[in-house]
């Protein structure tokens, strides 16, 4: 599928918005490696094949909507009391929802090809806005890529368990998966 010039939009309907947590620490063997499924989010993109310098995308996600889909690694398994746990700690200790109901994705620069690109943008999350680069490509009709997140620079301080010998990384992973879908 060859993408054409024009405005796109997406959402859960049209694929997967992850983030991906890693654990540190002496006490990191009890915890989970997380995959954080965002469930409600939607985005715009304006594409011109011909020249990445004339593209730009925004993302709006509420914060409301994080839910654990999976946890790897730890003693034992993950239950669903432990996602609902998980899930409260994101949304009222990490990303303070009450205040902060959304995070936002503004690019300010896109280049490369379809089928290598690079956004740079602001990410703004818990009230600050910070730099943010993605790496992405279209493949066999589905836009998927990344971006590094470190928490701190958001001023958010990693969570932390067991007298700070259970800890989540700092760098957090996003990835997207997911198909553009022509505005009309």
């Amino acid at each position: 599928m060859s993408i054409t010039a024009g405005g796109y939009a997406w959402g859960p309907e049209s694929g997967r918005l992850l983030v991906n947590t890693t654990r540190t620490g002496l006490g990191a063997k009890a915890g989970h490696d997380l995959t954080i499924g965002v469930t409600r989010w939607h985005g715009d993109a304006t594409v011109d094949p011909a020249d990445p310098a004339n593209c730009s995308v925004t993302v709006e996600v509420d914060t409301e909507s994080f839910e654990v889909q999976e946890g790897t690694g730890g003693v034992k398994p993950l239950t669903s009391s432990d996602r609902e746990e998980i899930a409260k700690i994101v949304r009222e200790k990490i990303l303070h929802t009450g205040r902060h109901p959304t995070i936002t994705f503004r690019s300010s620069r896109v280049e490369g090809s379809a089928e290598s690109f690079r956004i740079e943008g602001d990410l703004t999350m818990v009230g600050v806005t910070q730099p943010v680069t993605v790496q992405g490509a279209l493949t066999e009709g589905r836009v998927h890529g990344s971006a590094t997140v470190l928490q701190s620079r958001w001023g958010i301080r990693p969570y932390s368990a067991f007298f700070g010998a259970l800890r989540v990384s700092d760098e957090v992973k996003i990835h997207f998966d997911l198909t553009l879908i022509p505005k009309h």
